[in-house]
């Protein structure tokens, strides 16, 4: 079952991005919209007594309608083959190792870095997004076939979410939609994320449901790329994995990496802590616990684990 669920998807997705990717807004945020304003609206109706049955009776319907269409058209991909099998698999992911690639990704870092755009502050910046997008989209018919046999279809179906503003106080840099193929993500975000926020949530589009996995690919994807913005992006997000990863039994050696990194790319470290301090609040914590809960219910190991990610990057280089 969980093959033939994974022949639909490759059936369906290019008529899907198809159908919705041309429209110029995102469609599935309205739809979103809407369906918070029909769910607010049964649960008045369910508590007056007249109407109470009949609005239960329809929210279950509809509730039940959307949950068949995401299971049919994405929850049974987080069932399929790990990517791991396909690579020849440590137990765990090795810190001496991940230190090795973490000097070599501060070393590439700093070269790309020099070959990017600035603000008049000295922060990056996109100059051209659309040039990166569809860099993505050629790229992912640039995957190795050992790890994706996946059909690339080469539509641009990126749409910066509607909520924006929220996101910022979410943690929330972007997101899949099941039910309409789009590529959300959030456009307020500091630059340095968007442009592998946009790869990893291309990979989704390809069929690869673990989030983890989805940030290997979007790694693929970018790092090597001949669009600097890309790359830098991707090469920055695989640095800061690694030491995240590294802090756990070394803090020291991660200060050493960061006292390290160029006047540029402090200049972008502080500028993205800067942003997460302003935008921390309960929101942030409440989006991050229900986002740990979804992924765990879908056989992920959690919102704030980056291991599986650094086991999947020390396998591929090695």
């Amino acid at each position: 079952m969980i093959s033939f669920f994974g022949w639909f998807f490759e059936l369906q997705k290019k008529n899907h991005q198809l159908f919705f990717g041309w429209i110029p807004f995102s469609f599935g945020d309205l739809m979103y919209i809407l369906l918070g304003i029909f769910i607010v609206h049964s649960l008045i109706l369910c508590c007056k007594k007249k109407s109470r049955s009949k609005a239960i009776l329809k929210l279950l319907f509809v509730l039940n309608i959307f949950y068949f269409i995401y299971q049919i058209c994405w929850g049974m991909l987080y069932f399929q083959t790990p990517i791991i099998k396909k690579l020849s698999s440590q137990k765990e992911p090795e810190i001496n190792k991940a230190k090795k690639l973490a000097l070599r990704y501060l070393e590439k870092c700093k070269s790309t870095r020099q070959s990017v755009q600035e603000d008049k502050n000295g922060i990056f910046i996109i100059t051209d997004l659309n040039a990166v997008q569809t860099e993505i989209l050629q790229q992912q018919a640039q995957l190795p076939k050992y790890i994706s046999d996946k059909e690339a279809p080469q539509i641009n179906a990126f749409k910066p979410s509607l909520f924006k503003n929220v996101m910022n106080f979410t943690g929330i840099l972007g997101y899949y939609n099941p039910f309409t193929a789009e590529a959300q993500y959030n456009s307020g975000l500091p630059h340095t994320f968007i442009p592998f926020t946009c790869a990893h949530e291309s990979s989704h589009q390809l069929g690869f449901a673990r989030e983890q996995e989805a940030n290997f690919v979007g790694y693929l994807i970018g790092v090597r790329s001949g669009n600097s913005d890309l790359r830098y992006s991707t090469e920055y997000f695989t640095l800061k994995s690694l030491l995240r990863f590294i802090s756990e039994q070394d803090p020291e050696f991660v200060k050493s990496i960061l006292r390290q990194y160029s006047p540029a790319m402090q200049r972008d470290r502080r500028y993205e802590r800067s942003f997460i301090f302003r935008h921390q609040g309960w929101l942030d914590d409440f989006f991050g616990f229900t986002n740990n809960l979804f992924l765990k219910s879908n056989q992920q190991e959690g919102a704030v684990t980056y291991s599986y990610f650094i086991d999947l990057l020390l396998n591929y280089e090695k």
